[in-house]
Formats: structure tokens, C-alpha cells, sequence
């Protein structure tokens, strides 16, 4: 079967919206799955419902990449969403024809700087991981490329500034906090390492408007499994290496001026990018809700028998827990609109319901210490500071939490804390060292020594909870429930 082209595509009788020649008007630092089922997912959109007519030159940052696969393929790849919607099951196919090409700078640093002079582009994007925007002394500015992104794209945007080219829309997307601000530090390193003139760095700063964005879908990425390979080969009438998979479920929060979201093309589209002023509020969204109803039922949910979270989805009890949770105990204390909340959390209980994904609970299980305090604890003290009396979720998922990691403890090894599931297998629990070997060394305690010895430890919460009237009783309470009646028993008590 011959590989995927526009040649091909026609040939394979597609019927969906191409866009086969348009302007180049977006340079993306990065090729991977992320981006192409997400940002680019973005800008097909907009080409197809509003004519923005833009097409996207992919920039390889490492290396090594996709860069000849992509040319290969004239920038065509094939993308499912998949997942569950209001309910009901999603598999939803479409070719994306956003990109143009992809470069190498490693081979084409000179056709990089090319498309950096060009009057028709206006926006970056960018996803080179966590680790990709530092400054690195090493990079130099007559290197082909500079070793960092950040100095790449200080390259780029000097060339830009020399050819007399107007600024442009920096949208960061990279996993850390103020990721726009911190490229934009970078930025402004480089230009000082490199003596660069006052004039660019005026222009840097005052003509270029450099975005933090916060971005949320799952990318599972590539499918897998040869079969299904083979499959979907047959029912598209080519082959496609290329082809990318993403959850139904995605939203784009960039942090810019007024304006911005007039020059771009999403809003018009339709498509579930916004503007706003400050992401931080929509990171706490995202954190204590999304992040903060998985650490907050899975620990139980896993002790109860349950293994993937969609099918704690299924079960009554773990599904009303946690909405319970939600919406009575974590969106009181979020600062958005109550409705943009709720629906939040309503797609999130179709995001851990989907139908496709085998997400394991003990995956995220991982490191819970840490993530009960980043995720449930500001939710659970601001919902004291406001209500005066515990949170009945969120005081039993604590309650879970301890269960965990001191269930039947068989020993402590170089791979974690060995405990036994309740009439079952056994579980490592990973962590820290040093909270692996506190539940060590309580691993006799009764469970008011157990509750005592947790919430007095201040490495753990960065401060000592008994001081919260009531807890200390509350979680042994709730801890003796699941030894005795199970952790589905103290999760239906709260509803």
C-alpha cells in the first residue's frame, strides 16, 4: 500500500477538508505527537472554518526527528480523536493539512533563518519539553544552529529584526509554570551574552508579544498494535506512519493583551483556544480539579478492587465520590464562573471514562504524597477557612491516602514500599525515600499513631495538621473504616 501524499489522499477518494496550498504564516519549534494533535489540530480548524488559509513550517528541534518523514508525507498525517463526549463514544478521523514542511536545522539552518525573514509569518509555537527552555552559556550566536531553543530563536528573531519584518506572537507551550515568561528571560539572556544591539532588544521586547499558554489534551501519540495498524491501512487506502492520536477533550489558554484574540484565528473558528489576561486561574482549574480527582479517589478506588480509572467511572459509588467531591468541596473555592467549573468537571468525568484508554490506577498513584499537597490540600484548607468544618471527600481521601501506603506492609526494597491489597496482590508503593521509610518505620502503629505521626510531619505538608480542629479524629476514623469495612464503604459514607 503506498504511503500517505496528496496524490495518494486523492486517490484513497478522502472526502474532507484539505487545504493543499496556503501561506506559511506559523514557524512550530517541534514536530511530535503532542503538537500535531493539538496546536495543529487548532489551526486546521481555523483554515477550514474561517479561510485563515495558514500553513505551518515544523521545526525539528533535536537532532534527531521527523523531519524526513514529514516531507515524505508533503506534511499530510492522519489524526484520531478518540474518547467519550457527553456520554457517548468518540473515534473521529481527520487528515490535517496544516503543515507545510519540515526543516532540520541541524542540515538547514540557513532555510530556517529564511522563513524568519518572511513578511507572511506572525506566529511561533513551541514544545520542546520541560527541559527546553533554559539558557545555555554554551550557545553562541554564530553557531548553525545555537544549542538551546531559546537561542535558536533569538537567531531567528535577530535575522527578522535585520530584514525590517514586524514582530510576532510567541505561544509557549512548554510543561512549566509562566512558560512565555521565562523564553522571553532566556531571550534577553542571549541578547546580552552576545552583545547584541539595544535597538533588537527594544524590538524584542516592546514589538513581540511573548505568550504563556497553558495546554491540556492527552496525546497518546502513535497507535501500537500492528493489527490496528493494518486496519485502518485497509479502511484509508494508505499507509501512515505519521498517523497521531489525541483524546476529544482539548483546550488552550493563552495569556495575552486585549486584542490578541482578534489576530488569532480561533476564536472566529470556533475552536477552544481563549485569550485571557492571566492562566493562573486556569492552572488551579486544571490542577485541583483534573489532576486533584485523581489523587483524590484512585488510592481508595485501588484498595477497593478497582484497577483503571474507567472503571471506577462505572461504579456508582467511586463516581459519585468524586463529583461529590467536585462539586461541593473543590469548584467553591476555585475563582472562575461556577458554570465554566461545572463543565470542566463534567468533561472530566468523560475524560476518565474513555473508552480507549487503559489508564492504570497505579500509574498515578505515583509519588501521592507530593501530589495530595499540590492538588487536594489548598482545596481542602479553603474549604475549612471558608465553611469552618472539614470537607467529608477530601478529609476521606486523606484517609485513603495513609490507607495506601500502610495496607499490610510486607517490607521496604530498592523499588519501594511493598503493601498487600486487601484480600489480594501485592502493590509497591513509590516514593520519596524518606516518606517510604516513615510508614516503615510505622508500620505497627495502631490507627491513631498511624494519623498522629502523618499529620504531625511538617517535610510532608509543610506544616502540622492536627492543627485543623477535628482532622486528626476525622482521618483515624475513616482509616479504621477501610481496615474494617473497605475503602468503597468510607467513600459511600460521604455521599
Amino acid at each position: 500500500m503506498e504511503q500517505l501524499n496528496y496524490k495518494v489522499l486523492k486517490e484513497s477518494g478522502y472526502d474532507g477538508y484539505i487545504l493543499e496550498n496556503g501561506t506559511e504564516k506559523i514557524m512550530q519549534f517541534g514536530e511530535g505527537n503532542f503538537l500535531r494533535a493539538f496546536v495543529d489540530a487548532f489551526f486546521d480548524l481555523a483554515n477550514e472554518r474561517v479561510g485563515y488559509n495558514g500553513k505551518a513550517v515544523l521545526v525539528q528541534p533535536i537532532a534527531q526527528g521527523l523531519t524526513d518523514l514529514i516531507n515524505q508525507q508533503e506534511g499530510l498525517y492522519t489524526l484520531y480523536l478518540r474518547g467519550s463526549e457527553n456520554g457517548s463514544k468518540v473515534d473521529a478521523k481527520r487528515v490535517i493539512s496544516c503543515v507545510s514542511r519540515c526543516l532540520n536545522p541541524y542540515g538547514d539552518w540557513d532555510k530556517v533563518l529564511e522563513v524568519a525573514r518572511s513578511a507572511d509569518l506572525e506566529i511561533v509555537v513551541s514544545n520542546t519539553t520541560e527541559a527546553g527552555i533554559v539558557h545555555e552559556a554554551e550557545s553562541r550566536f554564530d553557531q548553525e544552529p545555537p544549542v538551546s531553543f531559546p537561542a535558536k530563536l533569538t537567531r531567528v528573531l535577530y535575522e527578522r529584526w535585520e530584514a525590517g519584518q514586524k514582530g510576532l506572537i510567541i505561544l509557549s507551550c512548554e510543561l512549566i509554570d509562566n512558560n512565555g515568561k521565562e523564553l522571553l528571560r532566556c531571550v534577553n539572556e542571549y541578547i546580552s551574552d552576545w552583545k547584541l544591539e539595544e535597538g533588537f532588544r527594544g524590538w524584542v521586547n516592546e514589538e513581540n508579544i511573548f505568550c504563556s499558554t497553558l495546554v491540556d489534551r492527552i496525546v497518546p501519540g502513535r497507535i501500537r498494535d500492528p493489527e490496528e495498524v493494518k486496519r485502518l491501512a485497509e479502511e484509508n487506502g494508505y499507509d501512515d506512519p505519521l498517523t497521531d492520536v489525541g483524546e476529544v477533550f482539548g483546550i488552550w489558554v493563552v495569556e495575552g493583551p486585549d486584542g490578541l484574540e482578534d489576530r488569532l484565528p480561533f476564536k472566529k473558528a470556533g475552536v477552544p483556544v481563549i485569550v485571557v489576561p492571566d492562566v493562573t486561574p486556569y492552572k488551579k482549574r486544571k490542577v485541583r480539579i483534573l489532576n486533584g480527582a485523581h489523587t483524590g479517589f484512585v488510592l481508595g478506588a485501588y484498595l477497593a478492587g478497582f484497577d483503571i480509572v474507567r472503571d471506577c467511572m462505572q461504579d456508582d459509588t467511586v463516581r459519585g465520590f468524586m463529583n461529590k467531591m467536585l462539586y461541593e468541596e473543590v469548584i467553591p473555592t476555585l475563582p472562575l464562573d461556577r458554570k465554566d467549573l461545572e463543565d470542566f468537571a463534567k468533561a472530566v468525568q468523560d475524560r476518565f471514562n474513555n473508552p480507549f484508554v487503559n489508564h492504570e490506577l497505579m500509574s498515578i498513584s505515583l509519588n501521592s504524597t507530593s501530589k495530595w499537597r499540590a492538588r487536594n490540600m489548598p482545596s481542602f484548607l479553603e474549604y475549612i477557612a471558608d465553611r469552618k468544618e472539614l470537607p467529608p471527600c477530601l478529609t476521606a481521601s486523606l484517609a485513603a491516602y495513609i490507607a495506601f501506603y500502610s495496607n499490610d506492609i510486607q517490607e521496604l526494597n530498592d523499588k519501594g514500599l511493598v503493601c498487600r491489597r486487601p484480600k489480594g496482590n501485592e502493590y509497591t508503593v513509590s516514593d520519596d525515600r524518606d516518606v517510604l521509610e516513615f510508614y516503615a518505620a510505622h508500620r505497627a502503629d495502631s490507627a491513631e499513631e498511624l494519623v498522629h505521626a502523618v499529620l504531625t510531619n511538617e517535610s510532608m505538608w509543610g506544616r502540622d495538621l492536627t492543627a485543623v480542629e477535628g482532622l486528626e479524629k476525622a482521618v483515624a476514623d475513616g482509616l479504621k473504616k477501610i481496615r474494617k469495612d473497605g475503602a468503597l464503604a468510607l467513600y459511600r459514607s460521604c455521599l
